[in-house]
């Protein structure tokens, strides 16, 4: 049985950040998380929302992905969070990672967003993909 094509994304996407040195530096060790836990302190990167379609052809199956990634920084500005996400945008843009079960023909990063949350002090950034997978048959 293969892993669906969302979650075998989802896990590479997690597998490449959470092995850059450079991006564990930034957040201070590999502080991605699937679902932060409860008392996770900032900063760190939490897998966000993902909508998947089918854009299958007439030749060819495709399911395309939006992935958002949320980043979230501590108080006194957004360069902390703007640092590590164009880290990520640097590791994941145009990147070829292997997925279980199905082939990534392309993953592009569409755009970042970066704001002050204000109700909790901390600050966010969402930086968000489009990918479309193929499955390996």
């Amino acid at each position: 049985m293969t892993t669906s094509a969302a979650l075998s994304l989802r896990a590479a996407v997690f597998a490449r950040l959470s092995s850059d040195a450079a991006l564990g530096g930034l957040l201070g060790g590999a502080k991605i998380h699937d679902e932060p836990p409860r008392a996770a302190v900032p900063p760190y990167i939490a897998l966000g929302p993902m909508t998947t379609r089918d854009v299958s052809g007439d030749l060819a199956p495709a399911v395309e992905h939006e992935l958002a990634l949320e980043l979230w920084s501590r108080e006194g500005g957004l360069a902390e969070a703007l640092k590590a996400a164009d880290r990520v945008v640097r590791l994941l843009d145009g990147a070829e990672l292997t997925l279980d079960g199905h082939r990534l023909a392309s993953l592009a990063w569409r755009f970042t967003a970066a704001d002050r949350a204000t109700n909790a002090g901390f600050r966010r950034a969402e930086i968000a993909f489009r990918a479309v997978t193929e499955p390996l048959d």
